[in-house]
């Protein structure tokens, strides 16, 4: 089961590093548009964490908060991708939303620790 959770883990990075480099790749760009990194890598992303809270939980007792939170930011994330993805391109407003949604996701996922006693 360690293993499995360990690939999964990388599956659910590599989705984000996805979705993050397709948001990037257009920083400079006037027009910005859902591309196919932004929509394989959430989607990647979002498959692979809810099958890692799966074994997660037969590991033990994972934290629950933490992955509420990132299954909330990550759905709306999905969501805001799967909704503009087939626009000629979206607005600036929303390429820096969702910008800021991934990196918050990211960070809830390095620095939200569990506590140690």
């Amino acid at each position: 089961m360690e293993t499995l959770r360990l690939v999964l883990l990388f599956v659910h990075v590599l989705g984000f590093a996805a979705l993050l480099g397709g948001l990037l790749v257009q920083v400079r760009d006037e027009t910005k548009t859902v591309n196919a990194a932004m929509r394989d890598g959430i989607g990647t992303a979002f498959l692979a964490g809810l099958l890692l809270v799966g074994v997660l939980e037969s590991l033990g007792s994972p934290d629950h908060a933490k992955i509420g939170v990132k299954f909330a930011i990550g759905l709306v994330i999905l969501v805001l991708v799967m909704v503009n993805m087939r626009k000629a391109s979206i607005p600036q407003g929303l390429y820096y939303g969702l910008l800021a949604l991934t990196v918050v996701n990211i960070g809830v996922a390095v620095f939200w620790s569990p506590v140690h006693a």
